[in-house]
């Protein structure tokens, strides 16, 4: 027997016996599937997360004829997975946290039948768990309506469009924006709370928080004060909010990347601004109840620095205002990244040929 934890429910449910030490299959739908393979594709453990379409009894379809909705097919995702090193519960438990299972309809801003969700389960012992996963997730109180997502035996499976295949890696600015304008790193935080990230670059692990004692002596009153105790510094009378320099800014007190002057822009509220995070993985949200409204407050995942906030009234593509507290960073113009170790940032300003 293997106890596993979807939040504070225990679920517990008997491995079949031909998954141990076996590469298993299971097949995931939650609306985009750019935003279900790239989760997957990161989980230790998992061979392959393979962009599709099932569901549907069009054979060989495309994902123009898909996107139509009169397929029957939804978006999907395909993992190959080791069994002794992740368990079908354990991705079951992923794929939860990754959309909302309450909405029949589509997914975030994805309408229709073709971005709706679903587990495809592949034998009796994955139907099984699937169930009584849906079940303890419904039993947790998390969702305030009922977990919609059906249960169905999987079907042929047809790999999308290579394009569409690492779409987070080929193209991660897009996917960054689509994600994050779509709303549902936001739906997740709210949903399952504030986790950090795991770090995924190899000089992710050089970027902590130091002692209080440090910060004292390294920064200057207003940079302490905003970035330890949340507070505002004035508009207009800061030091970046009109900065029209090619670079990236940097949390004051951990050294991440946390935005390009790239996404910045003129907001007209005397606070620099931004699109979409440099590195979305170093930024993290909270929901803030202070001043008497709920927002939403933007810190560093490693430096754990009160940045600013977020709102949703910033320009196309994403809609998106981080509205950040210049005492929070640290600029880098373009000219000096290669010189500071960030070399990896000049594609960013580069020339198109």
């Amino acid at each position: 027997m293997k106890l596993a934890l979807l939040g504070t429910v225990a679920v517990f449910a008997t491995q079949q016996d031909a998954e141990a030490g076996t590469i298993g299959k299971a097949t995931f739908a939650g609306g985009c599937f750019w935003c279900i393979e790239a989760p997957f594709d990161k989980l230790p453990g998992v061979v392959t997360a393979v962009s599709g379409y099932t569901g549907g009894p069009e054979k060989d379809p495309t994902y123009k004829q898909v996107s139509s909705s009169r397929t029957g097919h939804l978006e999907a995702v395909e993992v190959t997975y080791v069994a002794e090193e992740v368990s079908y519960q354990e991705l079951l438990d992923h794929f939860w946290r990754q959309f909302d299972p309450t909405d029949a309809g589509g997914s975030f801003v994805d309408r229709g039948q073709q971005y709706s969700s679903a587990v495809f389960y592949h034998n009796d012992g994955q139907k099984k768990l699937a169930e009584a996963s849906k079940a303890a997730l419904g039993a947790s109180g998390r969702f305030e309506g009922p977990i919609v997502t059906p249960i169905r035996p999987a079907q042929t499976f047809y790999r999308a469009e290579e394009y569409h295949q690492d779409f987070y890696k080929k193209s991660s600015a897009h996917y960054k924006s689509y994600r994050s304008g779509s709303g549902r790193d936001r739906f997740i935080e709210r949903i399952w709370g504030r986790e950090r990230p795991a770090a995924k670059t190899s000089d992710a692990s050089s970027y902590s928080k130091p002692t209080d004692e440090e910060l004292r002596a390294r920064l200057t009153s207003l940079q302490y004060s905003v970035t330890q105790h949340d507070d505002t510094e004035t508009p207009f009378r800061n030091t970046y909010w009109d900065n029209k320099k090619a670079g990236i800014y940097l949390d004051v007190v951990s050294g991440e990347p946390l935005f390009s002057s790239t996404h910045k822009f003129k907001s007209g509220t005397g606070w620099p601004s931004f699109t979409q995070p440099l590195e979305t993985e170093n930024v993290v949200e909270n929901s803030d109840r202070t001043l008497f409204m709920t927002r939403t407050e933007v810190r560093s995942a490693h430096g754990d620095s009160h940045l600013g906030h977020l709102f949703e009234d910033g320009p196309a593509p994403t809609g998106l205002r981080y509205c950040i507290n210049s005492a929070s960073l640290r600029f880098v113009p373009k000219e000096e990244l290669e010189s500071e170790g960030l070399s990896r940032y000049l594609t960013l300003f580069s020339t198109p040929p």
